[in-house]
């Protein structure tokens, strides 16, 4: 079982927010169950689709090489 690190009691706002005091995280995943229980699970957000400088400068090659004729047999996989 994981420790607790604080508790305090919250209310919803006008706006019917809650404040969460001093967040670790700027991202929550929330998941609200039928009995009323709230549970936030800490998001770090990314791009999922970059791909690095490096990956695309050897996919550059790669095309160069295949336009050139320069191929090789398919990969094996022990």
């Amino acid at each position: 079982m994981e420790a607790v690190l604080k508790t305090y009691d919250a209310r919803l706002d006008s706006k019917k927010r809650i404040t969460i005091r001093n967040p670790k995280y700027e991202y929550y995943h929330v998941v609200e169950k039928e009995n009323g229980v709230v549970i936030l699970e800490p998001r770090e957000l990314v791009d999922p689709f970059v791909v690095s400088k490096k990956t695309l400068d050897d996919m550059d090659k790669s095309m160069d090489n295949v336009k050139k004729g320069i191929v090789y047999g398919p990969v094996k996989v022990k």
